[in-house]
């Protein structure tokens, strides 16, 4: 692993590390489309997901694989962590469904309906709870494809869930699975387009929910009982897909190569990368001399497709990019301003 180019905004700086994370899996030589998530532990162990198969890697922060585990599940689009006592404990958000290699060289994704699920395991793969499509009208033929989950750890315990692939809801869950609110975006600022995550935000006081509503570029605010509040960012965002965390500060990955930095009052600071909306055919990807759809050249120092990311207890930043083969970042943080380190 070396290191390579620096990339800065909104008074972060870091470096590139080259090669990280390509221990014999995203590096390209699989012909797999990773979709999934990433979270870090608080012991600084790095969770992902296999580029072409359902397996959990753990990770140090060397890139270095320290185990794995194969959780009974389609896809781990959305992980999450939460902390209960001294223990943590790993969500996977299921979309249930897989883009998959064909013979002509493209790709289908798996047949609908899809039965995704949302399902929480210890850290060494035991299963304890499980949450299926909820009996809505919505989903008594159409998908339940989660894509990521939020945990009110610190309060009610409630389990809000996002549903981006299938009906374009987010639901709120109690403790144990109970379905207790749907949210269809028409109570705010309008019906969702694809809200593709969901965050608790606990930076400014009374804890809010954030939606990112991607395909509207903006924000959703609602409280933890699903009233709305406000909304955010339609000025600024062009694809917001997923969040990160570093003391007053919130990273908010965009599907078209960037990373948007909102200060303590959500306004953007900053963003990492530059922006580049897909034109090219097969984006993501790209297509060969063959027709066939192929993982494309990619640049170190440059992101491609960021899809997950979060941070370890130092502050560097990992990111899961959505292309085949996969490919995971590490940037070393080598400045960043105050208030970033505080939790």
């Amino acid at each position: 692993m070396t290191s390579g180019a620096t990339t800065a905004g909104g008074g972060f700086t870091y470096e590139w590390q080259s090669g990280w994370g390509a221990d014999g899996h995203h590096d390209g030589s699989s012909t797999g489309w990773a979709h999934h998530g990433l979270v870090v532990t608080d012991d600084d162990r790095i969770i992902t997901f296999a580029v072409d198969r359902p397996e959990v890697l753990v990770l140090n922060t060397a890139g270095e694989l320290i185990t794995s585990w194969t959780p009974d599940v389609v896809e781990g689009h959305g992980l999450f962590l939460t902390r209960e006592g001294d223990e943590q404990f790993l969500w996977i958000s299921d979309i249930g469904t897989k883009n998959r290699p064909q013979e002509d060289g493209s790709y289908e994704a798996d047949a609908e309906p899809v039965h995704g699920a949302v399902v929480k395991y210890t850290l060494d793969g035991t299963e304890l709870l499980r949450i299926t499509a909820p009996g809505l009208d919505a989903y008594r033929e159409g998908s339940f494809s989660p894509g990521q989950v939020a945990v009110d750890d610190q309060g009610s315990g409630d389990i809000w869930v996002c549903d981006p692939y299938g009906q374009a809801l987010v639901l709120r869950f109690d403790r144990d699975g109970n379905l207790l609110t749907t949210l269809t975006g028409a109570e705010g600022a309008g019906e969702f387009k694809h809200p593709h995550a969901v965050f608790i935000d606990r930076r400014r006081g009374e804890p809010e929910l954030l939606v990112a509503d991607r395909i509207n570029k903006r924000i959703q605010v609602f409280s933890l009982t699903g009233e709305y509040l406000r909304t955010f960012g339609e000025e600024f965002f062009i694809f917001p897909g997923g969040f990160a965390q570093r003391g007053d500060y919130l990273f908010v990955t965009e599907l078209f190569g960037s990373v948007t930095i909102l200060g303590p009052d959500n306004s953007r600071v900053g963003s990492l990368g530059q922006v580049a909306p897909p034109g090219a055919p097969g984006w993501p990807n790209t297509v060969n001399e063959a027709g066939a759809v192929v993982r494309p050249a990619l640049e170190d120092g440059a992101f491609h497709t960021p899809h997950a990311a979060a941070f370890d207890s130092e502050g560097n930043l990992y990111l899961a990019e959505w292309l085949v083969g996969g490919r995971l970042d590490k940037l070393r943080v080598i400045e960043e301003p105050a208030g970033a380190s505080s939790v």
